[in-house]
């Protein structure tokens, strides 16, 4: 039998952050149900840091978790953070989409479509006939901010547990009873941050699901011809969510922006998505692809408002989600983190105190009265 303060579900971004937040205050324990950490969404992530994304709640998040990237790399080898702008373009029909972005985003600039093609003259003159700019965004190292948080975890005693998928767990009146695929654990917390799988686990403690939906996301590497590329092109991306891309190794990581229901698995590219992806990339650019280098799929996990879920369940003792984030999971990973734990054991919150972000809209309580199933 393990026993722990509190049992964080999930080895992802969000399980390892979390982990590493509550350690310094809590006996924790980390339960992962694949043989790796970080399998599935952490892993395939494009990994940008965009302060210009999201619904309002999400950018807010975003600018709460810049001073803790950049302190995770004053730490580290090299930064967590690179400079990497993003160029929001737009057909003459979603010119409103970008004014209203340069609206809302001071880090958000309108920019003429000369100076758009100047940073990435391989757009077709006719296609990106509206753009914006956001200089602040950035490329986020995935695996060396992972890596940081699971040394902090295991550096002031949490405990990894790889193929340690839970299959049971019981409420005992003061603390959880988990049976898992590696033994028995007792927790007097546990933290659902299992991405795709949040509902399923919170229903094998007994609690209602909040309706999360796993959406595949493609990502294709695509071939150009030598010297093509620029490797300090932006990242290009379509204001209505048609496509993305940027200047990869190999030569462009593109994707056509899709969202394919799912249900918990381990994604695995379409080759319709594949070739839809190369479609819309020759359509908006001269680049000319014809071949993938490699491609691959990743689940992104929404609410139905497209909100995190972070905070006690409203009806199940002892529960805390830390899920539905989205496709901004990496980005959101540092002040996702620091809000759990303050919700667990109360330690002080830093910066987040950004305009527009209410940690009430993120509870789960925002769903309404869920009766519990076992007690």
């Amino acid at each position: 039998m393990i026993s722990a303060d509190v049992a964080v579900v999930g080895g992802g971004m969000a399980g390892v952050s979390v982990a590493a937040a509550l350690a310094p205050s809590a006996r924790v324990v980390l339960l992962e149900r694949e043989a790796e950490l970080g399998f599935h969404a952490t892993a395939r992530s494009v990994a940008q840091f965009q302060e210009s994304n999201g619904p309002a709640p999400v950018r807010a998040l975003t600018k709460a978790s810049r001073p803790h990237f950049e302190a995770i790399g004053a730490e580290a080898a090299g930064p967590a953070l690179r400079p990497r702008r993003t160029l929001w373009i737009a057909q003459a029909t979603d010119r409103a989409k970008v004014e209203a972005l340069v609206a809302a985003e001071d880090a958000v600039e309108r920019v003429s479509q000369a100076r758009a093609r100047e940073l990435c003259p391989a757009l077709r003159p006719e296609y990106a006939t509206v753009a914006a700019v956001e200089d602040r965004s950035k490329d986020i190292d995935v695996d060396l901010v992972f890596q940081h948080y699971l040394r902090t975890a295991r550096r002031a005693g949490a405990r990894i547990v790889r193929s340690a998928e839970v299959l049971a767990g019981r409420w005992d009146g003061s603390s959880w009873r988990l049976s898992t695929a590696a033994g028995e654990v007792a927790a007097a917390v546990v933290v659902d941050a299992a991405g795709a799988w949040a509902d399923e686990v919170a229903r094998t403690l007994g609690a209602r699901a909040v309706g999360l939906r796993a959406l595949r996301r493609t990502a294709v590497v695509c071939r150009v011809s030598p010297g093509r590329a620029d490797p300090g092109w932006p990242l290009v991306a379509d204001i209505a969510d048609r496509f993305y891309f940027r200047p990869e190794a190999e030569g462009v990581l593109a994707s056509p922006a899709d969202e394919t229901p799912s249900t918990p698995a381990d994604a695995r590219p379409d080759p319709l998505d594949v070739a839809r992806t190369l479609e819309r990339i020759n359509a908006a650019t001269d680049l000319d692809v014809r071949s993938v280098a490699r491609a691959w799929a990743g689940l992104r996990t929404f609410a139905a408002d497209r909100l995190p879920v972070v905070g006690f369940d409203p009806d199940v003792p002892g529960l805390c989600w830390l899920a539905g984030q989205g496709g901004f999971g990496i980005q959101l990973a540092p002040a996702l983190a620091q809000l759990a734990a303050h919700l667990v054991t109360g330690t002080p919150l830093r910066d987040l105190a950004e305009p527009g972000l209410d940690a009430d809209a993120l509870a789960p309580d925002r769903f309404g009265a869920r009766p519990a199933v076992n007690g």
